[in-house]
């Protein structure tokens, strides 16, 4: 028999009032657990995408930043897509949670953030459904806005795998909830809660100062409305309890801005506010920059991936609100649920707008504004509610049947092209014509599909029928980090087959193909065959090219062939052409070059291509009409062989070497000159750093400075050429400033160094210190003797290696008066002048040598050495100096 102790009966009544309390709300609840189900089977079917994968750097970077002060996230951010300056506010939790359970396999790293990733997008829905609620005390409208919410193909599909604009999207709808809430009660704390809520939101995109002015435009309304002082007041303090708490939240979760608030600020704000990464994309039918788009791209995009009904709605319950505001505007400014629709209407309208009038750089259709779609769920049930409440009863259940009709019919389109619901299209454009949407607009897809099958057939497919791989693709490659360890074995076994990304391509390449997937009839990959590229190749076997250059041209029967042995991947996956056609008969020319003497057709390589067997091999189909003569020109200005070549033997002769590392790096004639003799073509894909150092930091430009050095990167495929001797070559100009030492190395994916060297650009300062005190007794020896020399440290070895200069020295100075000291100092005893070998010593002729000045009180005893940061001292030595 149960106890029916106090205890007992006090979690009984728990229970029963909590079972009360969600009763009413059964649907939403029957919902969220229907969509849990669906997300649950469907979530090891999507892919990995690249921000995904630079955004969990930038989470590691700044967990390092926070717990050990590692100052590399200001340096590094997330290698390639200025990292440090998105906000790790949804990111930090995802690599907490992957730590704590000790996820190594990447593929359980990846499944576990699409899981966590999701569950927060079925939250938004939760909220979507709560904030309806308290809108308009109605459960099936309600339900219908969490179910608009949840129900847009492209963001469900996005729910999976895309942390930046998914997250931004909930803690949006979170925080439009919190501001009804505030506006409802008009307490201080509500509104510093808000004021957390928007914080977070701009750390998460800066584009959450949308809601941040909406809260102040609103606040200034009711300051405007307020009667008598007293009321005044309340909205001066909670608004300014918004503004203060929201400033201090986006300062604490962006480590970034800790070390100079106002100027880091601002950098932020003018970077992330017009991204410097440009991009082309195709927009009805033409290829556009995407800092060029026309002034309706976004609405555009908005109104051709959203659901009709859905549509059709939002914009009805934007214009209820309008029309009740312009008729009535004093009554509906102090009515709180209809300036709360007009707070919605201006989130939406607002930042398409300023997008049309400013022009900003956006690009990926409307991935940027995905946030909209947070305020118009809830106006789409405002319209919902509007229409029915327009018409007779009878009719009423009429436009809740069609509304249930539109939800069933996304639910039916979701599950025809799952799982490319990212590709979503509506009925407002062409789906039916084969390749038009394709031909239209840009399409992104995940290759892991193609992955998958090349997997599944790996076993039927012939040893002999394709020439190159899709695994040096990065779409290719990131999506096989979630794939089963069997199946990327399978993968990397045929690695002879490529994959072939027509996203954004106007004609899929008339090519036998082994696979071909499409939605809405557009084709979104092949993977193809490559034996016609492999006769190509033989058949410009002993044949003297018509024109040598970066890559071997060949006219052959109906195409030209662009040959390049040997290659990496690289050179295929990026680099262009255009060939300039001259007919014997200018009326064979097209109707558009009327007038002219040749036609331009432009080229891919990566379409047109493949690399295979240590070689890169394209073939450019020429037309059918007689030519007088071709020219080819390429897109991406590369590095001739014969130029390199000629580069390689001035740096020897004439320049100086720096480093001997991965490859020998010469100074010469303003340049780096990095020379390897056994080059591995794939170890050029990765990308190459360089630190300048300059002798006076007033020369670097003023972004820089507080930095002490200028980073550059750069890529081997732009800046390099591999030679027939299995030699390979790349220069990099410097900049014109005095140098006082460079550190230089490749990335590799991860952040981490595949290769480093680091030293002085100018030897013969401490050569000149080495040769005046060779013979000498030392003050101390260690791996380094150490000297004295004219009031500066001597640090010299003989024979030296490179790698003996790689660690930190300490450098602590005890003088005769503690009163000498900085006062920051004073407590320690000691003065601390740690230093970097390569600032301030140089390897030459296999020595080494650095100066280091001391302070000019009076010292009393000098203790010195190398040591690696958690592991210790390498060696030390302690001496008086008495002086």
């Amino acid at each position: 028999m149960t106890s029916l102790s106090p205890r007992n009966l006090r979690a009984r009544a728990a229970r029963s009032r909590a079972a009360r309390a969600l009763a009413p709300h059964w649907g939403a609840l029957l919902a969220l657990a229907l969509f849990l189900i669906a997300g649950l089977v469907a979530l090891d079917d999507h892919g990995v995408g690249s921000d995904e994968v630079e955004q969990r750097l930038t989470a590691e970077y700044t967990f390092d930043y926070i717990l050990r002060a590692d100052a590399g996230i200001v340096e590094r951010g997330a290698i390639s897509a200025h990292g440090v300056f998105y906000g790790a506010a949804f990111e930090l939790p995802l690599l907490l949670v992957e730590r704590a359970f000790g996820l190594q396999d990447s593929r359980g790293v990846y499944l576990t953030r699409h899981l966590l990733t999701h569950l927060f997008f079925l939250a938004g829905g939760l909220f979507a459904y709560l904030l309806a609620a308290r809108l308009f005390g109605a459960r099936l409208l309600a339900l219908t806005a969490m179910l608009i919410f949840l129900l847009h193909p492209r963001l469900y599909a996005h729910s999976f795998f895309n942390t930046k604009d998914i997250p931004f999207l909930v803690a949006f709808i979170i925080a439009l909830y919190l501001a009804r809430g505030a506006f409802r009660r008009d307490m201080l704390w509500a509104f510093a809660l808000l004021g957390i809520a928007a914080g977070a939101l701009v750390n998460l995109r800066i584009m959450g100062v949308v809601l941040f002015a909406a809260v102040l435009a609103a606040r200034t309304l009711d300051f405007a409305f307020a009667l008598g002082w007293a009321e005044r007041k309340r909205v001066l303090l909670s608004t300014g309890a918004f503004a203060l708490m929201s400033l201090l939240t986006i300062y604490a979760l962006l480590p970034y801005l800790w070390a100079d608030p106002v100027g880091r600020a601002v950098e932020w704000w003018t970077t992330l506010s017009n991204h410097p990464t440009v991009t082309l994309e195709l927009f009805r039918g033409i290829l556009w920059r995407s800092d060029e788009f026309p002034a309706d791209y976004a609405p555009a995009w908005f109104s051709i991936t959203t659901p009709p009904f859905a549509l059709l709605l939002g914009l009805v319950g934007g214009a209820l609100i309008l029309f009740r505001t312009v008729t009535t505007p004093r009554r509906a400014l102090r009515n709180t649920r209809l300036r709360f629709g007009l707070l919605l209407a201006g989130c939406f309208a607002l930042p398409i707008l300023a997008v049309a009038l400013l022009a900003p750089n956006l690009y990926n259709d409307w991935r940027h504004l995905y946030f909209l779609w947070t305020p118009f769920a809830p106006l789409a049930a405002w319209g919902l509610r509007g229409l029915a409440g327009a018409l007779p009863q009878r009719l009423q259940a009429a436009v809740y049947g069609a509304t249930s009709a539109g939800l069933a019919a996304t639910v039916v389109s979701m599950a025809l092209i799952h799982p490319n619901q990212q590709l979503y299209f509506n009925a407002l454009v062409d789906r039916v014509t084969s390749e038009h949407l394709r031909a239209q607009y840009v399409m992104y897809y995940s290759s892991r599909q193609a992955l998958e099958w090349l997997s599944d057939n790996a076993d039927i497919l012939p040893d002999n029928a394709a020439a190159t791989t899709g695994a040096s693709n990065w779409a290719a490659d990131y999506n096989a980090r979630i794939l089963p360890d069997a199946a990327r074995a399978r993968i990397e076994e045929r690695a002879e087959f490529e994959i072939v990304d027509f996203a954004g391509r106007r004609a899929p390449r008339s090519v036998p193909a082994f696979h071909r997937a499409q939605v809405y009839g557009a084709t979104l990959f092949t993977i193809e065959r490559k034996d016609d590229l492999r006769a190509v190749y033989a058949a410009t076997r002993g044949r003297e090219p018509d024109a040598v250059a970066v890559f071997d041209a060949h006219r052959l029967d109906g195409a030209v062939a662009l040959v390049m042995e040997p290659c990496a991947p690289a050179f295929i996956e990026h680099v262009g052409a255009t060939l300039w056609l001259t007919p014997v008969d200018p009326d064979d020319l097209p109707p558009w070059r009327e007038g002219k003497r040749d036609e331009p057709r432009g080229f891919s390589l990566l379409e047109y291509g493949a690399f295979f067997d240590g070689k890169c091999v394209a073939s450019l189909p020429l037309p059918d009409y007689p030519l007088a003569e071709f020219r080819l020109v390429r897109r991406t200005e590369l590095l001739e062989r014969e130029s390199a070549r000629e580069a390689m033997r001035r740096a020897k002769e004439e320049g100086r070497l720096l480093a001997r590392a991965e490859y020998d790096v010469y100074m010469a004639n303003g340049e780096l000159a990095y020379v390897r003799e056994d080059c591995d073509p794939l170890e050029t894909e990765h990308p190459f750093r360089v630190s300048v150092f300059p002798q006076r930091s007033d020369d670097l430009p003023e972004e820089w400075r507080e930095r002490g050095h200028q980073r550059f990167w750069f890529d081997f495929y732009k800046h390099g050429a591999l030679l027939e001797e299995g030699m390979c070559v790349a220069l990099f100009p410097l900049p014109d400033y005095p140098i006082a030492a460079i550190q230089t190395g490749q990335l590799v994916e991860d952040g981490g160094d595949l290769w480093e060297a680091a030293l002085s650009a100018n030897p013969e300062p401490y050569a000149t210190a080495y040769r005046a005190v060779a013979g000498r007794e030392p003050l101390a020896r260690g791996a380094f003797d150490v000297h004295l020399l004219d009031g500066d440290l001597v640090y010299v070895k003989e024979p030296c290696k490179q790698a003996d200069t790689g660690t930190r020295f300490f450098l602590h100075i005890v003088p005769d008066r503690v009163g000498d000291l900085p006062e920051g100092r004073r407590e320690l005893g000691f003065d601390n002048l740690d230093f970097r070998f390569f600032l301030n010593g140089a390897w030459f002729d296999g020595q080494c040598a650095a100066r280091v000045p001391l302070p000019d009180y009076p010292i009393a005893s000098i203790r010195t050495g190398q040591f690696v940061s958690g592991a210790g001292e390498i060696w030390s030595a302690e001496f008086a100096v008495g002086r």
